[in-house]
């Protein structure tokens, strides 16, 4: 079924096959094995059913969420946070002590254990890159009961029936707020270890995952460029990994990514400097789209706020 279903994708013009949590390896194997014969670029989710370790060893070209690396830098003997199914057998309070546990245990990861290092060494030395959304896990997955996310400015400039809808799935989904420290401490080794690939020489993406909630579309992409300079990487790193390494990513390089002749004319003109400030990526004096000039502020008046 795998060679088939690439073949048709491939007709299509898919350029990118993303392998999602749950996947076996078997099946992940004959996704990169066939999309590779064809030129396309492969990319994954993993968690449970599919190690980084192996992935890497398979060739993936890129690992989707900061997570797909952490959690395999885990020792092995680690209590893992079951899928939907087995969640749906276990009773309250079961599972928010596995949470706590788990929570206690990815709290304080050491990335100098031969396991880590290891892992990011096999990155390097097959060249995957990697995509960290770390967005997502600050706005949603980690810290969503942080005021500071309920309450960010770039939330008023979507739909308020959206705001609201987020916020109810929030209030449905709460975070036990005695564990609201040890969470914020794995973002900061998230943070850490994003650091930690790009000085080792791994290629980073800009993705959001958005439309997760608290994830703005758009202004989701400046919150990460923003995460990315705050855990360490050089706005200028930031920017190409944003342009041109996302681009390679989708395998449209021919088209985007770069400014050049012949490449669609696909850009943003800024009023100040995003080398001496990434958020002056926000500062955004004009948008060509497809060669035709565009006032933002134009723009965004179009966009329906109830």
């Amino acid at each position: 079924k795998v060679p088939a279903f690439v073949a048709e994708m491939s007709a299509w013009g898919v350029q990118t096959f993303k392998i999602y949590v749950g996947t076996g390896r078997p099946v992940a194997q004959a996704v990169i094995r066939e999309a590779h014969q064809r030129g396309k670029w492969v990319t994954a989710h993993l968690a449970w059913n599919y190690r980084a370790q192996d992935a890497v060893e398979d060739g993936i070209d890129s690992l989707e969420h900061i997570d797909s690396i952490y959690s395999f830098m885990l020792p092995l003997e680690t209590p893992r946070w079951p899928p939907p199914a087995e969640r749906a057998g276990m009773k309250g309070k079961a599972l928010a002590d596995l949470q706590r546990q788990i929570l206690e245990i990815r709290a304080r990861v050491d990335f100098d254990q031969p396991a880590p290092l290891a892992l990011i060494n096999a990155l390097v030395r097959k060249q995957v890159a990697v995509n960290p959304t770390l967005v997502v896990y600050r706005n949603w997955m980690l810290l969503r009961d942080l005021p500071a996310v309920q309450e960010h400015p770039d939330l008023q400039k979507i739909p308020a029936r959206l705001r609201e809808g987020w916020r109810r799935t929030a209030a449905a989904n709460p975070l036990d707020p005695t564990t609201q420290e040890l969470r914020q401490q794995q973002f900061k080794l998230m943070q850490a270890l994003t650091a930690r690939l790009y000085h080792a020489g791994v290629e980073l993406f800009v993705g959001t995952d958005t439309p997760v909630q608290f994830c703005p579309p758009g202004f989701a992409l400046h919150q990460e460029m923003e995460l990315l300079v705050e855990s360490g990487l050089p706005p200028a790193a930031v920017l190409i990994a944003a342009t041109r390494n996302n681009a390679r990513a989708i395998n449209q390089t021919a088209e985007l990514g770069s400014i050049a002749v012949g490449k669609r004319a696909d850009l943003v003109l800024l009023a100040a400097d995003p080398l001496a400030d990434i958020r002056n990526t926000r500062k955004i004096d004009r948008v060509v789209h497809g060669g035709q000039v565009c006032d933002p502020a134009v723009l965004l008046s179009l966009v329906p706020t109830q």
